[in-house]
């Protein structure tokens, strides 16, 4: 594999130990600082400084700070895509519920895994690069949650993508709320939002979609 593959915001993956060790430090430094002082306070001569790295070094992977925060959204994007996957394969029966509360519970642990992302993404938002890579994110899991409601036989004929999209959107703005003043969420917002959502989502759902249908995963 290259030395030159791209993650999201930086210029370079580095495949070579060190340089990997080196990457995963800038990006552990800066998920350190904006959590202790916020998005503002962090610039890359901050971010070096704390990750032990010279400055020079830092641009070899990104070109500025903007850059450094998307790939470390990126990465922790990643994690809850390989946790909710991993999770909703293990459930014997998919409904309606199950599927919202598994990928929700997936999201929160890696909310509070990854403190930063909460910060940058949840509270934050005003970097355009990251908003509009997070949107077309939420698209993709609307887009995966769809086809496997389908698949199982959960969806309604008149159900669509824009439902599933609408619900993820939900539940995105939901989250934000719940961790807006506390980086381990609010319960009862929380709750509250699993409620919202199996109710939303089950009008669009057949009867084996809110009752519950095995799931095709197990059987794969």
């Amino acid at each position: 594999m290259s030395d030159k593959v791209r993650a999201p915001g930086s210029r370079r993956v580095p495949q070579q130990e060190r340089s990997r060790s080196r990457f995963e430090r800038i990006l552990e430094a800066t998920g350190d600082l904006v959590v202790d002082s916020g998005v503002e306070a962090v610039n890359t001569r901050v971010i070096a400084a704390a990750a032990g790295v010279p400055v020079a070094s830092l641009y070899q992977y990104f070109a500025d700070k903007e850059e450094v925060l998307l790939a470390l959204v990126g990465r922790d994007l990643t994690e809850m895509d390989a946790e909710v996957s991993q999770d909703l394969a293990k459930l014997p029966v998919l409904s309606v519920r199950t599927l919202v509360e598994t990928t929700m519970q997936a999201h929160l642990r890696v909310y509070r895994r990854r403190p930063a992302f909460v910060v940058v993404w949840l509270r934050g938002r005003t970097n355009p690069a990251i908003n509009d890579f997070c949107r077309a994110h939420n698209r993709r899991v609307a887009h995966d949650i769809f086809e496997l409601a389908r698949g199982a036989g959960m969806a309604l004929e008149s159900t669509t993508r824009l439902h599933a999209e609408l619900a993820v959107e939900v539940s995105d703005r939901l989250l934000q709320v719940a961790f807006e003043s506390d980086l381990s969420g609010d319960p009862v917002i929380i709750e509250e939002a699993v409620a919202a959502l199996c109710s939303y989502l089950e009008t669009h759902a057949t009867p084996e979609g809110v009752a519950g249908v095995p799931n095709p995963r197990l059987a794969t």
